[in-house]
């Protein structure tokens, strides 16, 4: 099982890390739409929807990888005082009520969506905007798929630690 699981952590430990290098490139851009506008009164619609999809990108494909590093926000304040065993089970229990049914949703949910968006190849409403709404909305389904595989392999280590005689021997493979 324990294989299964660094293999799902290592796909979204792939994705996260191929696509961080995109905050700094955002924080760039943005710093050239500012300067431009209000060093030089230069604008473009373009550059500024550019930064958009930039932050779209790292925020849906960063989900997973960010579940994976425990980033989510959460209500530690009992959680952490509680055995390996006790975290395992709340664990699963989040994972099969709220995580699984909600990335299910948002992944049949957005189908028709983004099919519809890639019929119309949907591209910005602004004059000089990008061309690539549809592609952008692509995201949505993908980040439903890497939220699912990650809940596998949070499920996946709660259900080890379960099973194992000696949890805190499983302490480590959890962070």
């Amino acid at each position: 099982m324990m294989r299964f699981v660094r293999f799902l952590d290592a796909v979204n430990e792939l994705v996260g890390t191929s696509i961080a290098w995109l905050t700094l490139v955002m924080m760039l851009v943005t710093c050239i739409v500012v300067v431009a506008r209000y060093v030089f009164n230069l604008g473009s619609i373009a550059l500024q929807e550019s930064v958009m999809y930039m932050h779209g990108i790292v925020f849906m494909l960063g989900i997973g990888y960010t579940l994976k590093h425990q980033g989510h926000v959460r209500v530690d304040i009992l959680y952490a005082r509680f055995s390996a065993k006790t975290r395992a089970i709340i664990d699963c229990l989040g994972t099969l009520v709220f995580l699984f049914p909600l990335g299910l949703f948002i992944l049949i949910g957005s189908l028709d969506y983004v099919y519809f968006s890639w019929a119309l190849t949907e591209g910005s409403a602004q004059p000089g905007g990008l061309p690539g709404v549809f592609a952008l909305k692509t995201l949505i389904p993908i980040m439903a798929f890497l939220l699912l595989l990650q809940g596998l392999a949070e499920f996946g280590r709660a259900i080890t630690i379960l099973a194992s005689p000696d949890p805190e021997a499983d302490k480590s493979d959890h962070l």
